[in-house]
């Protein structure tokens, strides 16, 4: 990948992901979420590691996007418009910001690894069918588990936001 799409895709998912914390309106944060989702899936995409960034499309920008669409359909919007920011949080989201950003300077400036290439992976890599097999094989049960888990965190979803009739 060329150096210039790779600021490109990292300015646009640190750009997004700042606007998931700054906007107010909960679907707008919400679709700035899924923007900066598609901008890390094209950084994976860019290494090479294609199941990784298709997962991250259909899982994180799919699935648990339509997951927090329900969760925001169940919150009352209008109060949360009514709601003031004090300073409090504000001051300390800014010091845990400057906190996390020098900690972050520090890491990056004392490690000399970072500089060195990476080594070549041996030989032609098939990431999609070795995970197919070990989540048919070794890992059935708890594949089967998350299943049931998350079809009945769906049932739930669409009892808990079904209206009431009067």
């Amino acid at each position: 990948m060329s150096p210039a799409l790779f600021w490109f895709f990292s300015l646009m998912m640190i750009a997004f992901a700042i606007l998931v914390v700054v906007k107010r309106n909960p679907v707008a944060s919400a679709l700035s979420l899924v923007v900066s989702f598609i901008g890390l899936a094209a950084l994976f995409v860019s290494l090479d590691a294609y199941f990784i960034g298709t997962i991250q499309i259909l899982v994180y920008a799919g699935a648990v996007m339509v997951l927090f669409l329900f969760i925001i359909m169940l919150l009352d919007l209008k109060a949360e418009e009514k709601r003031v920011v004090t300073a409090a949080p504000l001051i300390g989201g800014i010091v845990v910001g400057f906190t996390f950003l020098t900690l972050l300077i520090r890491v990056l400036a004392g490690n000399a690894n970072g500089k060195l290439p990476m080594p070549a992976l041996p030989g032609p890599v098939d990431d999609v069918k070795r995970v197919g097999e070990l989540l048919f094989s070794q890992y059935n049960l708890p594949l089967q588990i998350i299943g049931t888990l998350l079809l009945v965190a769906t049932v739930g979803v669409v009892v808990l936001s079904k209206r009431e009739l009067k």
